[in-house]
């Protein structure tokens, strides 16, 4: 039974050192205890333990623009986090673990606004039918974890310009996102803010629990241990080099002739390219053996078919279109 309730609120905006702080504080969490952890990440696609990068999201762009991709320990479908979205983390031992509520906490804090709220077959929660906060779910070593979005004033179009990616012809085991309607909170109540719903969700959790929260001080971290974890976070092997096999095919008529890709990926690598072609340049072929075990980056990609033609002076007109072709589909 819980007994004791903590928060810690971090002002760091850096997805890779938040889940970092998540992850740890999971395996700090004692007996009949439950921890809050409320936290913001900006300019951030999240994905799911198990998802695709590159089917959920654009990643050149995003991180071409500034953005952050970062995948997270609990399964679920991706989001997209700015500064106008809260995220919230209940971490608890597995005995002491309800997510009713957990939930309960969220409903009761938006609800102080005068809101009613309703949840969804799928753990989300609505108003009126539109989702505002998405929620996953985490368990290791008796210890779990439920966190979640609250969406307060996020930007939508720039949440529909990252996430939204066409999925034809690339086929993966990965698990999709499941994509709803969604609303801020802010469009339903103009008192909502970032800062007032952090008191008003600490509030709702002391009125839940039944206890008065104390507050996780920074000496009490570890932080070695965290900047290990989020070492972790930002490396490219657990981002993007996950074993999740995909192919992706993709094809376009030039002027001197039709070109068509089929790149088998696992781990974030190019395991094998087949190219058909109806182009007189016979040396086509070759290039399939000079990607392999390159990188699935945009960049990375491109540098090493210009590299590898220039050294075989490959037609400058094949050359360029190729490129093309490669940087509008490797997005």
């Amino acid at each position: 039974m819980i007994t004791n309730i903590r928060t810690y609120v971090t002002d760091t905006t850096n997805p890779h050192h938040n889940l970092a702080i998540e992850e740890y504080l999971l395996y700090q969490v004692k007996q009949n205890e439950c921890i809050l952890y409320l936290w913001q990440n900006r300019h951030t696609v999240v994905i799911g333990r198990n998802q695709n990068c590159w089917k959920e999201c654009k990643v050149n762009e995003l991180e071409e623009d500034g953005g952050y991709l970062a995948r997270r320990l609990s399964g679920g479908g991706a989001v997209y986090h700015d500064l106008g979205n809260l995220n919230f983390t209940f971490l608890v031992n597995k005995e002491d673990y309800d997510v009713d509520r957990q939930l309960q906490v969220i409903q009761e804090a938006v609800a102080s606004f005068g809101i009613t709220v309703e949840k969804s077959g799928r753990n989300d929660l609505t108003i009126q039918g539109r989702k505002f906060s998405g929620n996953a779910f985490f368990e290791n070593k008796g210890k779990c974890y439920h966190h979640g979005t609250l969406l307060i004033c996020v930007d939508v179009e720039q949440m529909s310009r990252f996430l939204s990616v066409s999925q034809d012809k690339l086929k993966s085991k990965g698990v999709d996102s499941v994509r709803s309607r969604v609303d801020n909170l802010s469009n339903m109540s103009s008192e909502i803010t970032v800062g007032i719903m952090k008191e008003h969700l600490i509030m709702a959790f002391e009125k839940v629990y039944g206890c008065k929260a104390t507050s996780i001080s920074e000496a009490e971290i570890d932080w070695k241990e965290v900047a290990g974890l989020e070492e972790k976070n930002a490396s490219w092997q657990w981002r993007c080099g996950r074993r999740i096999p995909f192919t992706h095919e993709f094809s376009r008529r030039f002027s001197w002739g039709n070109i068509e890709f089929q790149i088998q990926v696992n781990e974030g690598v190019i395991q094998e390219l087949s190219l058909d072609s109806d182009s007189m340049e016979s040396r086509l072929y070759i290039l399939e053996q000079a990607l392999k075990g390159c990188p699935y980056q945009r960049k990375a990609v491109l540098d090493t078919l210009n590299l590898f033609m220039n050294q075989i002076s490959f037609p400058l007109e094949i050359q360029k279109d190729i490129c093309m072709l490669v940087a509008e589909n490797l997005d």
